[in-house]
């Protein structure tokens, strides 16, 4: 424990409530904190930077610095030893400042007769507010309880901002916080425009009593707040009846066991001690924990980040009472917003969203997943959009560039509206094709199949006019799930999604989980390249018991109709060989149970390695179809990550390289007399999707959005005629994207 005189510690932090509650403005308060603060820890200097923007600081108060250097000394983040500290989240000691590197020297504040310099982050929850420093004209290094209890001193400051005491107004020059209209950048995650007011899916726990009267009392309720979460984690855990056995058990054991750390609740009564309430010293553990994880290498390790918010999250609410329910009511067309957020508990919400806006995720996660699935826009990487946004304030989300406009200007949003209604008003033209075929004006007839993965889903299937599923992706309801779902579940399932498609062929896709599609139930495995590691068929194969149980619900499920089922990630032809093995003993298992049988059985695979479009022919005709998932394929043909965003969009799809590669998988396929077709993004963009058109697919599977763009192009066009131009473009060396998007412009 701590050797500072905590009765000091304590009387300086009731000073600083005391300082909250007096009436008066935001800067007399600071003014007023930075005189206790240097009395305190008898320093001559002590000065609070505040956040102006994400990579400003501002110098927004001092005891001991020139009074004129106060709003006028700014600082970018990382720049000198107070930008250091924000940056990376850890405090700076120093007896001699000069000499530390990074450090800037700034006269307008008459700090050079001040060579100790100690400085520490004021934050909260992973959310960077400003940096708290104390410095003397003493040459000396400050002791590891001064450091821990400037900390703490740090930790009310962080309360204090986030219940508005520093909040400026017309009559001072603080920040002004959720006022200015917000811009972020993030990367799109579901195209779609969206116009609405933003839900916050886990309001912040408010903590109205940073400061603690009797160390004892705080103790107790930490105690009991300690015991009752350790309660209901094992309730949870018990209640999730998920076995003892396989590699969940780890994953969740390792949650337990974060709960029941005996130094966690320790460091937390050391801070009581010091004088913060039982509320704050979570937080303050949490804020820190979060800063030392965020800069680990380990990924075993930052993911350990999610246990340790959940839990501290789970706490905090025992001990203050506020559940995820405050009483809001959610606005019209709400625009979800969150720090991140599971698969399952973004289909509780279901189509009563507009959009979905997230700090964190990836193009492939299961939110992302999800998000198609309800056909809603989504933005993510909006860092610190979580802590920015107010429930109700007027957001814009635009999931085609990726970006996001909070409390926009009028102009902005006038702008928007346009071209929502621009995009309504296609799709309105686009409605009355439902009902058409996508036939080009030389007779080519292509068919146009959707996407799927939930029963949300099938109803797009008669609005947009497609022919049929042709990627049902099954995985979505086992990440929804605390345990792996039972055959008769998925059987009907199953049923459910065949009746929906009223005859239209539905082509099954198996599990396809790992990469970034991690079971809840499954320990993660820690690859370093995950994308190319043990995930889909080859789980598949390994853990035959899941394959066998998926197989024979789909068996069960398909009686009297035709059953499509697809293997995803196959490699090489023995794993399809395996794989459709399995189907078939399955198959004569339910015959000999006396089962009725499916009316017709097609097996097919996904091409997402370039190194299947190489096998010989004979694979191809063992196969009844093969869907190139063009998503993976890009990325291993070009060695470009998908969730990567500085490689990910440099390579085009059609690029000579990746048109060639088209070109063989087709002549294989049409040499075997197998049907060949394109399934991903690229499917669904009317350009490309054109191109493969001409080079020879005859079958193109996308998003349900994006059948009517598409159909209405190919009905404009001839697809002989851009073959041609095609052909002559490649041999010339011409870009192929340039000379369709000339050919399209005299259509």
């Amino acid at each position: 424990m701590p050797h500072r005189n905590d009765r000091d510690s304590r009387q300086l932090l009731r000073r600083l409530r005391d300082t909250l509650a007096a009436p008066g403005g935001s800067q007399d308060r600071l003014d007023q904190i930075t005189h206790h603060i240097a009395d305190s820890m008898a320093t001559e200097v002590c000065s609070i930077y505040l956040f102006r923007d994400v990579d400003t600081l501002e110098l927004c108060a001092t005891e001991g610095l020139k009074p004129e250097s106060v709003h006028m000394t700014r600082l970018r983040l990382g720049e000198g030893l107070v930008g250091r500290v924000a940056r990376t989240g850890r405090h700076v000691n120093t007896a001699n400042a000069p000499a530390e590197p990074g450090f800037r020297f700034m006269p307008e504040t008459g700090e050079e007769v001040y060579p100790s310099f100690l400085g520490v982050p004021i934050q909260r929850v992973g959310e960077k507010l400003g940096v708290l420093v104390v410095q003397s004209r003493e040459a000396r290094q400050f002791t590891e309880d001064d450091v821990y209890g400037l900390e703490v001193v740090a930790m009310v400051l962080a309360e204090m901002t986030e219940l508005g005491a520093f909040q400026g107004n017309a009559e001072d020059s603080l920040p002004l916080a959720h006022r200015f209209p917000g811009f972020f950048r993030g990367t799109s995650g579901q195209e779609g425009a969206a116009e609405g007011r933003v839900w916050l899916h886990e309001p912040r726990v408010v903590v109205a009593n940073p400061v603690g009267d009797d160390p004892l009392r705080e103790k107790e309720r930490l105690l009991e707040g300690v015991e009752t979460l350790r309660a209901r984690v094992d309730s949870m855990l018990a209640d999730a009846d998920m076995g003892t056995d396989g590699d969940h058990a780890e994953v969740l054991e390792a949650y337990r066991m974060f709960a029941h750390s005996r130094s966690w609740l320790r460091r937390m009564e050391e801070d009581i001690e010091l004088g913060l309430s039982a509320e704050a010293a979570v937080e303050k553990e949490q804020s820190q924990a979060r800063a030392r994880l965020e800069m680990a290498a380990d990924p075993y390790l930052r993911d350990r980040l999610y246990d340790l918010d959940d839990l501290s999250n789970r706490l905090l609410r025992i001990l203050t009472g506020q559940g995820s329910d405050t009483g809001a009511e959610m606005p019209e067309n709400p625009i979800l917003v969150a720090r991140n957020i599971g698969p399952a508990e973004l289909l509780d919400y279901g189509r009563k969203l507009k959009g979905v806006v997230l700090e964190e995720g990836s193009v492939g996660s299961h939110a992302a997943i999800v998000a198609r699935a309800l056909a809603i826009p989504l933005v993510i990487h909006a860092g610190r959009i979580a802590s920015d946004a107010l429930n109700g304030d007027a957001i814009l989300v635009d999931g085609d560039g990726g970006v996001v406009h909070l409390r926009p200007e009028e102009s902005v949003a006038a702008a928007f509206r346009d071209k929502i209604a621009m995009q309504a008003e296609a799709q309105s033209r686009y409605a009355g094709l439902r009902d058409l075929p996508a036939v080009s004006t030389c007779g080519t007839r292509i068919e146009l199949f959707m996407n799927a993965g939930l029963m949300a889903d099938l109803p797009s299937m008669e609005n947009s006019g497609a022919e049929g599923v042709g990627l049902f992706r099954t995985e979505l309801q086992f990440l929804t799930r605390t345990r792996v779902p039972r055959r008769s579940e998925l059987a009907a399932l199953y049923t459910r999604v065949m009746e929906a498609a009223r005859g239209r062929p539905v082509v099954f896709r198996t599990l396809d989980i790992g990469s970034d599609k991690v079971l809840p139930y499954m320990k993660p495995q820690d690859e370093p390249n995950p994308a190319m590691g043990w995930r889909a068929i080859r789980v598949g194969l390994e853990k035959r018991g899941v394959l066998r149980m998926q197989l024979q619900a789909l068996i069960r499920a398909a009686v009297g109709r035709p059953l499509h089922v697809m293997f995803p990630f196959v490699s090489e032809p023995w794993e399809f060989e395996a794989a459709h093995k399995v189907l078939m003993e399955e198959i004569a298992r339910e015959q000999r149970l006396g089962h009725p049988m499916p009316l017709d059985i097609r097996v097919g695979t996904m091409l997402e390695t370039p190194s299947l479009a190489f096998a010989p022919v004979s694979f191809f005709r063992s196969c009844d179809f093969v869907s190139i998932g063009g998503n993976d394929l890009k990325q291993f043909f070009f060695a470009a990550d998908r969730e990567n965003e500085r490689v990910r969009r440099r390579y085009d799809t059609l690029s000579e390289p990746f048109l060639a590669l088209l070109d063989q998988i087709i002549a294989r396929c049409n040499e075997a007399g197998v049907t060949v077709s394109f399934c991903g993004e690229d499917a669904g963009r009317p350009v490309e999707a054109i191109t493969f058109a001409a080079l020879g697919m005859t079958r193109l599977s996308m998003r349900p959005a994006s059948i009517g763009p598409v159909k209405h192009l190919i009905r404009q066009i001839s697809l002989e005629e851009l073959r041609g131009v095609i052909a002559r473009a490649r041999e010339a060396g011409d870009p192929v994207r340039r000379v369709v998007t000339e050919f399209l412009a005299r259509a």
